[in-house]
């Protein structure tokens, strides 16, 4: 005996299957439709395959030891991402509406689910837009030769360089003093910084046109916004098997540290990782699946895009990191030449005496005969094989204050993390300047994650728009130009938080926050809504209605048992994880003591109640909006104690 929810009036607010052949021969649906099955499959690869592939997932491998993290990111992408796809793939192609619509139809008190999915894809799509004008900022500055990042700028009396680039590096002033103009902290905002408005303007502007008719037009941009990333990822790739150094990044990659298996923080982040990686719990899936023909092979497509998913995640990050091995090998060699240096101008050594290929012969030989010169040397310790996993963040600070000897292991350069955008806007600009023809590269990168930001933010504007027309917040008689044009202008003036100096902080938090526990919430609370208010027998009968045939045991013991157990342990160590540590987060702070490194500060006070509605609003969407509908069905019975209230 299976376990079912009461679900009175079902029947009577879904389709039958007969009246879903009827509609489909006879074309009666007022839903719009792809113009061919590439479209769709293309739409949904540029909304899971987003700018996280290239900066968040290798920055995780990063983090919890190239391949190892691997291991469990393809397991939960099997045991957790993909029934959850399928899932939402399969109900908003049998009940034919958008996620408000889906949610509600299945039962009236579910609503809340539509509405969190909403607020999330809202939340993100701001920040993300917000990383699109960045993106666009630094696309129109890579028409220049040489590139802007590559030297300091001059100062007011134009008799040396700016102080402030001069002590950190030019591609770091460029990203927090040029490109945003940052502030030493959340609280301290001087103002709005102007570029950065133009630029969101200009992303938005952009969203708003190939999105305008909805699918109509976004479906026709993804042949160029979906495809065109994977041509530039392959230049990248032979571009970067070429440099020097870039096998030694490819290694560090898929050679795993198998510590990091026994670390939970390591599964907690591949499984977190893979509610970003298909954009699972957005809305957007859902209805961009109902948009198909009623016996499309939904089980197919949601393999297909796993495999897509999965293999796409490693194919950046093996570029990314041949250009990480690349930008390493260049810093251990600078590193080794400044040591050369150091010893030929102590020693008073001809020049050519000693270089890269007798340096450690040489050094041993000096440090052997002459000991207490070599020890009052500022020398660089560059042994290739120290310090697999250092803490850089750490390093850095200490080197910073106590004057130690610099640590130039090559593996030590591999495993320095620079989270996030960090990655795009610091890492790979760095890499680039060092290439020929550097702007050419330039350009190419940067408009593939503009390709990759905006065929994301398709299915983001998908995921608010349609909701925003199933709840009647804006008019129905508004044809679908007026809403999306209107939605894109309530975005840009909300995004106008993230053009503040203070921005970059408010992009993180954002970033950090509102897409942890929603998405973990609503994945689970979508589960619990299918298996057992819906019904998985009508489900599965659902399914073999579509595709011909029920899903294998595989998809009944993960929609019953896998998915709802790693979604809920993932969700309760995050938020155990969370309750534990302090909350702190990175400033670029030019008088810290510790700078040109990011110093490590708490948030303030008040930032709980921006986590408030960033996490706990969207979370709490779905049980307070069923509690509110049971008061106010409850109230409305006391009043009208003779009549049943009627259908929902």
């Amino acid at each position: 005996m299976r376990l079912v929810i009461p679900n009175p009036g079902l029947d009577q607010r879904i389709p039958s299957h007969q009246d879903l052949e009827r509609m489909e021969k006879e074309q009666v649906s007022d839903r719009p439709k792809w113009d061919n099955k590439a479209q769709y499959i293309l739409t949904c690869v540029g909304f899971c395959i987003g700018i996280g592939n290239v900066w968040r997932f290798p920055y995780l491998c990063q983090t919890h030891g190239g391949g190892a993290f691997l291991i469990p990111y393809l397991i939960l992408l099997v045991l957790e991402g993909m029934p959850l796809l399928l899932m939402e793939f399969a109900i908003g192609q049998r009940l034919r509406k958008g996620s408000v619509g889906v949610w509600r139809a299945i039962n009236p008190y579910l609503t809340g689910v539509g509405i969190a999915s909403m607020l999330v894809s809202l939340i993100i799509g701001l920040y993300y837009n917000t990383l699109i004008a960045w993106i666009m900022w630094y696309l129109f500055n890579s028409f220049q030769d040489p590139l802007p990042w590559t030297q300091c700028p001059l100062n007011g009396n134009r008799t040396g360089f700016v102080d402030e680039c001069q002590r950190s590096s030019t591609v770091d002033y460029f990203f927090y003093r040029v490109t945003l103009d940052t502030s030493t902290s959340i609280n301290n905002s001087s103002g709005i910084h102007w570029p950065m408005v133009v630029c969101l303007l200009a992303a938005w502007t952009v969203i708003c046109i190939c999105y305008i008719q909805g699918i109509s037009t976004s479906g026709k941009a993804v042949y160029i916004t979906a495809i065109l990333p994977y041509i530039v990822l392959a230049i990248f790739l032979v571009r970067g098997l070429t440099l020097k150094g870039a096998l030694s990044g490819i290694e560090y990659l898929f050679i795993p540290d198998v510590n990091e298996l026994m670390n939970p923080t390591t599964w907690l982040d591949a499984g977190a990782q893979v509610f970003y990686a298909f954009s699972i719990a957005w809305g957007g899936l859902i209805s961009f699946s109902s948009y198909n023909p009623i016996h499309n092979n939904c089980m197919q497509d949601a393999v297909m895009l796993t495999a897509i998913t999965g293999l796409t995640s490693i194919y950046a990050a093996t570029v990314t990191y041949s250009i990480i091995g690349f930008r390493a090998t260049e810093k251990y060699d600078t590193c080794v030449s400044e040591n050369i240096r150091t010893l030929l101008n102590s020693f008073n050594l001809p020049e050519s005496s000693i270089n890269t290929t007798n340096y450690d012969a040489a050094f041993n030989h000096l440090n052997s005969s002459h000991p207490d010169v070599i020890l009052g040397l500022d020398l660089q310790s560059c042994d290739m094989q120290k310090f697999l996993s250092e803490v850089t963040t750490l390093m850095k600070i200490h080197e910073t204050l106590h004057g130690i000897t610099l640590l130039c292991s090559n593996q030590h350069l591999l495993t320095q993390g620079v989270e996030g955008t960090g990655l795009a806007f610091i890492v790979f600009t760095e890499a680039i300047t060092k290439m020929p023809a550097s702007p050419i590269w330039s350009v190419l990168f940067f408009i593939m994650l503009l390709c990759l930001g905006v065929s994301t933010l398709f299915g983001n504007i998908e995921g608010v728009v349609i909701p925003l027309k199933d709840l009647n917040v804006l008019p129905r008689s508004w044809p679908h130009e007026a809403l999306t044009g209107a939605t894109c202008v309530i975005g840009f003036s909300m995004c106008l938080l993230f053009a503040q100096t203070s921005g970059l902080y408010w992009v993180t938090l954002f970033d950090n926050f509102a897409g942890s526990v929603p998405l973990l919430t609503i994945g689970l609370f979508e589960l619990i809504a299918v298996v057992y208010i819906y019904g998985i027998d009508r489900f599965n009968e659902d399914i073999k209605f579509m595709i011909g045939h029920k899903p294998s045991i595989f998809w009944q013991v993960s929609w019953r048992f896998i998915s709802p157990l790693i979604i809920l342990v993932i969700l309760v160590f995050y938020l155990v994880t969370l309750a534990q540590k302090e909350l702190t987060y990175l400033v670029w702070d030019p008088n810290s003591d510790v700078f040109p490194v990011q110093a490590s500060v708490p948030y303030p006070p008040w930032i709980s109640a921006v986590i408030f509605l960033l996490a706990g609003v969207p979370s709490l969407a779905m049980p307070v909006y069923a509690l509110c509908r049971l008061v106010f069905v409850g109230c409305k019975k006391r009043r009208n104690p003779s009549k049943k209230s009627g259908k929902n």
